[in-house]
């Protein structure tokens, strides 16, 4: 996987002549990811074959003779697992947020480097790309001397210009630039509205720059904004928690506007809006969950508290609740701007203005003032409405995208203990697989367990399922199998000559014959299907 994701990223590194420590630094952050998706990998395939191994050499046997059950056997490797899954919510939590924040950035930065300037003899060299190349006959790395020189400017559309010269030296300045300065040559230019005409001027000396040739990596050292993959859980359950808080007073002030409305209508007298409750604060969300009683309980082991802004935390401040404002500060900044001094949610534009209050919405007076047609009334209400409805929208699917994100962090972390459960049955019952075992069944777990966090991932995006449920079914799946697998783990034998991968084939051949009488096809009790 790491080389794999190196791979993908070596055109944005090569040719640009970075120093060894920024491929370095490259391939560091890159591994975090990494570990995080391969250690539950790397735990069911030790289990897978370190059970495997004990079962074919009989030391499952020997264990059952001394006294030493299956369950006392597992319970070590049950612990291990639960270690091992508790180092990885730290890991995901505090490790891999970070380095994913160091890879964008350092990204972005070699993104932004043009490739440095080398000159090689006897070849067309690209000076400034689609705009000026050069050629040398002979070339002097140690002194930067050239001879025989011919350059091809292309910069101009409007003619083309070739430069000679006998000889000539190229320095760097200190902006970056490269300087070239050439003796005893010619320039001829052909404009392609005079084709028939040629102009040649001779010089002596001549001095030529061309800027952006040597410019350094320049990194970026203010970048405060951070994605879903870059935040730490109380990062983001802080943004779920704000949007929760958003999405209810969206809710609040749609039914306060058709109450409003209603009675309105129904009194023929302008009747205020039922006042808004105070908002309930809780940095966490109001509901318990398991990313809150993280950030509430173990989070503060790491020295993260609720409220903590990017001075004291390393990352950006938790966004501001959203609150609801008056007309006067609404057309103060138009198009929803956020007030100064206020933080926008990560990765979203500020809220809009709230819906005014309906007493002073012109539109829906129906005793002060010149009455309004019922028409412009309704128009000015929908929307009101619609508004209010665009932003409950854009809140909700927010949530769900970061709620998506704090359940896998917590989600590939257990995985390391439902492949303990899941590894040591299946390898207690075909104790030769051996190494086609482990292989075979690391393939075909990892692929069922990968697939359905990307097949849920979006699903719980659009809101077809809760996040919880998208990124915790396969765990609970294969939960479920392994657990059932170990109640049947007692059969196990203390013989090797069976429970190879011949048996598992025999297995699958008699389940397809069983289901091929089912549906008609004429199979005998012994004959089965063909191999």
């Amino acid at each position: 996987m790491l080389l794999n994701y190196i791979a993908r990223s070596i055109g944005e590194l090569v040719g640009k002549g970075l120093p060894w420590t920024v491929l370095a630094e490259f391939v560091g952050l890159s591994v975090p990811f990494t570990v995080a998706m391969t250690l539950p990998m790397a735990v069911l395939v030790a289990v897978l074959y370190a059970f495997s191994r004990l079962a074919a050499e009989n030391e499952i046997t020997a264990m059952k003779a001394s006294g030493v059950g299956l369950n006392t056997l597992l319970v070590p490797v049950i612990c291990g697992g639960i270690v091992l899954s508790l180092l990885m919510i730290a890991f995901n939590d505090q490790v891999l947020p970070r380095a994913n924040h160091r890879l964008r950035t350092l990204q972005s930065d070699i993104a932004r480097k043009k490739p440095t300037f080398a000159l090689k003899a006897r070849m067309v060299n690209e000076v400034s790309p689609g705009k000026l190349y050069l050629v040398a006959g002979r070339l002097d790395q140690s002194t930067n001397k050239m001879r025989e020189v011919v350059i091809y400017d292309l910069g101009d559309p409007s003619r083309r210009r070739t430069i000679y010269a006998d000889s000539g030296v190229m320095a760097m300045t200190p902006a970056g630039d490269l300087a070239l300065t050439l003796f005893s040559g010619s320039i001829e230019e052909i404009k392609k509205a005079e084709l028939g005409e040629l102009q040649r001027v001779f010089y002596i000396t001549n001095h030529i720059v061309v800027s952006g040739v040597g410019n350094q990596l320049s990194r970026s050292t203010n970048d405060t904004y951070k994605s879903e993959r870059e935040m730490s859980i109380c990062e983001l359950q802080r943004v779920v928690a704000d949007n929760e808080r958003a999405l209810d007073e969206s809710r609040g002030e749609v039914t306060r506007t058709l109450v409003a409305a209603v009675r309105a209508a129904t009194t023929g007298a302008p009747v205020a809006a039922p006042p808004r409750p105070p908002p309930v604060v809780q940095p966490y969300g109001r509901h318990w969950s398991l990313a809150r009683a993280y950030c509430q309980y173990l989070a503060p082991l790491f020295g993260v508290h609720a409220g903590q802004d990017e001075a004291s935390n390393g990352g950006p401040a938790p966004p501001a609740p959203a609150r609801a404002r008056s007309p006067a500060q609404a057309s103060a900044s138009p198009g929803g701007a956020a007030k100064p001094g206020t933080t926008p949610r990560p990765g979203q534009q500020p809220y809009p203005a709230s819906p005014p209050a309906l007493p002073q919405n012109p539109a829906l007076t129906m005793s002060e003032g010149p009455e309004m047609p019922p028409s412009l009334a309704l128009a000015a209400l929908t929307a009101t409405i619609e508004g209010t409805r665009a932003r409950i929208e854009t809140d909700q699917r927010t949530q769900w995208t970061y709620d998506v994100e704090v359940q896998k962090k917590f989600a590939i972390a257990t995985a390391c203990v439902v492949f303990v459960i899941l590894g040591a049955p299946i390898a207690l019952r075909f104790p030769r697989g051996g190494v086609g075992l482990v292989i075979g069944v690391s393939f075909g777990v990892f692929a069922l367990y990968y697939v359905g966090l990307i097949a849920g991932e979006p699903l719980a995006q659009n809101g077809k399922v809760s996040p919880f449920l998208a990124m915790w079914c396969s765990n609970i799946a294969f939960t479920i199998v392994g657990a059932y697998m170990l109640s049947r783990a007692g059969r196990v034998g203390g013989s090797t000559r069976s429970g190879d991968l011949g048996e598992i084939r025999d297995a699958v051949r008699a389940r397809l014959s069983v289901l091929a009488r089912r549906i008609g096809i004429p199979v005998g009790p012994r004959q089965g299907l063909p191999a």
